[in-house]
């Protein structure tokens, strides 16, 4: 009798002590993958943590990049011969040099089969500026992205990259199909400049004259905490709270307790954020910032209006509290895309099929 051997992949990606998309999504499909038995997947982490007294390293600022960095390509030498593909995450600019760059070397130096993952919205940036790393991406066997923007901007530098969506675990996130709406608004974007918090605050500011009980919840954390709370108490606005870090798993509570998702980036892709909210029939108010009308439709699944337009998102905002048949439409078409979409049985066969074709060639 013979014994079946599964294709073993790698998935090279941040631990959740970096909480952010790409952490999150990592966990999602390292976690799904290895129930379906088809294959098997660990997570090799782009930011090990150092083992007993050498762990106090990593709080120092600059040695904690240089110790890490050579933690962990230690760690890819002494891994990836294991396994037969190396799935590496991507973002931009140094993030690219010292995560999925070494993994990909690594990678190819083993032979194994090779996919960079790129999620990150400021792609057209730093392609433009860096020339080594539309050449460095040609490591890759594939270019996978989770979006049909990012396929856009990669054809523009000449690079042939596939779509495989993002995925919501739809079976953990509390969906309530809502009436007429309450003025309970969620931000949920790390609190740095590129998600422009400042604008959601100025929107808020504006909304709570005409409606008076109006609260707002932002979670998520940042080099800007200290500025937005400022802010906060210049715009003489009460009802905000700031809940700082929140795990995945918990995200469902404040997505229940939410009537409209709130959203002002200047720079973006596929926001988990926004994917979460149509899974949970939060009505989505947002910038247009880059790859998101690829996935709001304005007046269909959520409201778009220009970066930067604090007043168009309070507009929209008071539209929505206003017009709740439009609300309950944006809500229910959001939700049914989001199901026909962004699921783990649709992205299933897409990243199985694409593990078995690189482990054969």
């Amino acid at each position: 009798m013979s014994t079946r051997v599964s294709t073993r992949i790698c998935v090279v990606a941040p631990s959740l002590r970096i909480l952010g998309g790409q952490s999150v999504q990592a966990l999602r499909l390292v976690e799904h993958l290895n129930r379906s038995g088809d294959v098997t997947v660990d997570l090799l982490p782009v930011n090990p943590q150092l083992p007993g007294p050498l762990g106090w390293l990593q709080r120092i600022k600059y040695v904690r990049t240089v110790v890490t960095s050579i933690a962990y390509f230690a760690s890819l030498l002494a891994n990836l011969w294991r396994y037969d593909v190396v799935h590496a995450f991507s973002a931009s600019y140094w993030s690219f040099i010292l995560a999925p760059l070494p993994a990909m070397l690594v990678g190819r130096l083993y032979g194994k089969g090779v996919i960079l993952n790129y999620h990150s919205g400021e792609a057209e940036d730093h392609l433009t500026r860096s020339p080594f790393a539309v050449r460095a991406i040609g490591l890759a066997h594939a270019v996978i992205v989770p979006s049909e923007y990012l396929v856009d901007v990669f054809a523009r530098f000449g690079i042939r990259a596939t779509a495989v969506f993002n995925f919501v675990d739809i079976e953990k996130l509390p969906y309530r199909k809502r009436g007429a709406l309450e003025p309970r608004f969620l931000a949920n974007r790390n609190l740095e400049p590129m998600y422009n918090v400042a604008c959601v605050l100025r929107a808020f500011a504006r909304v709570q004259r005409e409606q008076p009980d109006a609260t707002m919840v932002i979670a998520g954390f940042g080099s800007q905490r200290t500025m937005l709370e400022a802010l906060v108490a210049e715009l003489n606005v009460h009802g905000v709270t700031f809940v700082g870090r929140v795990p995945s798993d918990a995200m469902g509570m404040l997505y229940n307790d939410a009537d409209i998702y709130i959203n002002a980036s200047d720079i973006d892709n596929m926001p988990l954020s926004i994917m979460d909210a149509f899974a949970t029939g939060v009505p989505v108010v947002s910038t247009n910032a880059g790859g998101i009308p690829y996935i709001v439709r304005t007046g269909e699944t959520g409201l778009l209006v220009e970066r930067e337009d604090c007043d168009g998102l309070a507009s929209a905002s008071l539209r929505l509290l206003s017009e709740p048949a439009l609300a309950s439409r944006i809500t229910h078409e959001a939700r049914r895309e989001c199901l026909e979409r962004y699921r783990w049985d649709v992205v299933r066969e897409q990243w199985e099929r694409l593990y078995l074709s690189l482990a054969r060639s």
